[in-house]
């Protein structure tokens, strides 16, 4: 059974780092891609950053490029998000969630592609 548990979020002050964790146990990276989104309060849920299936290129919103980088251990069936220069806008319930494989490339930041998600770690940016 695939379960997916994010770690690592908390309060942060602006300029600051945090690195995020995804627990994929039972996830099958050849048949499935995991992926990284967030929700702030009162706005939904969007893309944040994930791999291509063949993990050989990754993919960020514009919001976060050059900022935030994915990153994954196959032998730990865990995947990350390291989070850097933050601002108070990125403050936000991260979600790690995953994919078909077979998802095209044009409809992966689309989160309805999505079919296995965590229950969200909270990461708060402020001064």
């Amino acid at each position: 059974q695939v379960q997916l548990a994010e770690s690592g979020g908390g309060y942060v002050q602006p300029g600051g780092s945090l690195r995020l964790s995804c627990d994929a146990s039972g996830l099958t990276f050849n048949s499935r891609v995991p992926g990284w989104f967030r929700q702030a309060p009162g706005k939904e849920r969007e893309f944040v950053a994930t791999f291509h299936r063949s993990a050989s290129t990754t993919y960020y919103s514009d919001s976060v490029k050059g900022r935030f980088t994915i990153s994954r251990d196959n032998a730990k069936k865990t995947v990350y998000l390291q989070m850097n220069s933050l601002k108070p806008e990125d403050t936000a319930v991260y979600y790690c969630a995953a994919r078909k494989s077979g998802t095209i490339l044009s409809e992966i930041r689309n989160l309805n592609n999505y079919d296995y998600w965590g229950q969200g770690t909270q990461v708060t940016v402020s001064a």
